[in-house]
């Protein structure tokens, strides 16, 4: 019995809606507007935030990333025509994590050096990444063929090179792309293997694994490269010898990694007096990155959801008139004995009816908005059912709460001056 007044109660809402087409599409414009835009601006929020997050995660949540610095008052044989600047790390500072902090499980030392690659006519600016096997286990990347570095690589000191997807396409685009050869800085590497590329850079950390990376064996880039590199500029030739420009130090545990952060930040201050270094902690960026994301996310919230009160502003203004309107029929239906919580009900389903159709709409127009900016400029958005579940959620509160004055309005109409009214 109560489920078919409520069906009936429906229906006469919606049709007494439909009798004023323009005016009740007019007064959703607010609510529609306004669960479009919370739910294509969290979208745009939710989107960035996953990005950023993901770029921080693969770079390991067990780990803690020291890079190479330079030190802004480096000034060592300044007045000399060629000047030979000394910082950054050292092979031995890989040894003494390893060896003098028990939490940490290993470390993986990485050198740098920017390289042209040649193959034939075909030539493409590398990254050369001198690092050990145990860099493919630490930092994941997805192997697309061949294989990884290896301990013998290591210890023969092996001209073996592991190819970033993007580097491998440029330079290998129409040739079989394992056991190739390609002339890296006058030396012959034969190319083992190639990785997915990820380039970029994640929370400002310098990670060896750009657009066009090649990885070698650290023994080979130490052999034929050297930890000298050299400069000129004006006039002038700057020579820098920088040991190593990266170690990756994995902790044994989640609870060991800020703590074996502080020890590594205490011992290097000890041995590095130029304090030519700098240490990311991945775990706590991504804690970060996820309370920033958190209270993005409510900025964002809070901002849209102004429209939704202007919109539920809207329905109650349109009601009241509504309840102006038709006030012979609210004495009407008093008269030949309805009650009040009928004519309160009567009036909060409109309202509510109009602000769902509203939010519904509005839904709509939220997805397809993150839809068109994905296509159009490239950036990510991800809507997530929990946003369209409380921005529906919401509509229909926004159609209760600023339905109620007018229904309760309508409700206490005297029924003999309703009925007078013209």
């Amino acid at each position: 019995m109560k489920h078919s007044r409520l069906l009936r109660n429906i229906h006469l809402g919606i049709k007494t809606l439909m009798l004023h087409t323009l005016r009740s599409l007019l007064t959703m414009l607010g609510v529609v507007f306004g669960v479009g835009s919370v739910i294509a601006m969290l979208a745009v929020g939710e989107g960035a935030s996953r990005e950023a997050l993901a770029q921080i995660r693969k770079l390991g949540s067990h780990n803690i990333i020291i890079d190479t610095a330079k030190p802004s008052d480096d000034s060592s044989n300044s007045s000399q025509r060629i000047r030979l600047s000394i910082y950054g790390l050292k092979y031995e500072d890989t040894l003494r994590i390893a060896e003098c902090i028990p939490s940490i499980r290993r470390t993986v030392p990485v050198k740098l050096i920017r390289k042209e690659g040649r193959l034939g006519t075909k030539t493409l600016a590398l990254r050369l990444v001198g690092t050990t096997p145990d860099w493919f286990d630490l930092v994941k990347r997805p192997l697309l063929a061949g294989r990884e570095l290896s301990a013998d690589d290591m210890e023969r000191r092996a001209n073996v090179a592991v190819l970033t997807e993007h580097g491998a396409r440029r330079l290998l685009a129409t040739d079989a792309i394992i056991g190739n050869v390609v002339r890296i800085g006058g030396n012959a590497f034969i190319v083992i293997g190639i990785v997915k590329s990820d380039g970029g850079n994640a929370g400002g950390m310098q990670t060896p694994d750009q657009d066009a990376d090649a990885y070698v064996p650290l023994t080979t880039a130490r052999e034929r490269f050297g930890d000298v590199f050299q400069q000129r500029t004006d006039g002038s030739t700057i020579r820098e010898l920088v040991e190593l420009h990266q170690i990756i130090a994995e902790a044994a545990s989640i609870d060991d990694v800020e703590p074996a952060a502080a020890a590594i930040e205490t011992m290097l201050a000890h041995f590095n007096r130029k304090k030519s270094y700098r240490l990311h902690v991945p775990l706590a960026l991504l804690r970060q990155a996820q309370a920033t994301k958190r209270n993005f996310n409510i900025v964002l919230g809070s901002i849209a959801s102004i429209s939704l009160l202007v919109g539920g502003i809207g329905i109650m203004n349109i009601m009241l008139a509504s309840v102006t309107e038709r006030t012979r029929e609210i004495g009407i239906r008093r008269a030949i004995g309805a009650k009040r919580r009928q004519i309160v009900a009567q009036f909060l389903i409109e309202t509510v009816v109009l602000s769902m159709t509203g939010g519904a709409i509005g839904v709509c127009v939220g997805v397809t908005i993150p839809w068109i900016i994905t296509r159009t400029a490239g950036m990510p958005t991800l809507v997530t059912p929990v946003s369209v579940a409380v921005s529906l959620g919401v509509s229909m509160l926004v159609g209760m709460v600023f339905g109620i004055y007018p229904a309760v309005r309508a409700a206490r109409l005297d029924p003999i001056e309703a009925l007078r009214h013209e």
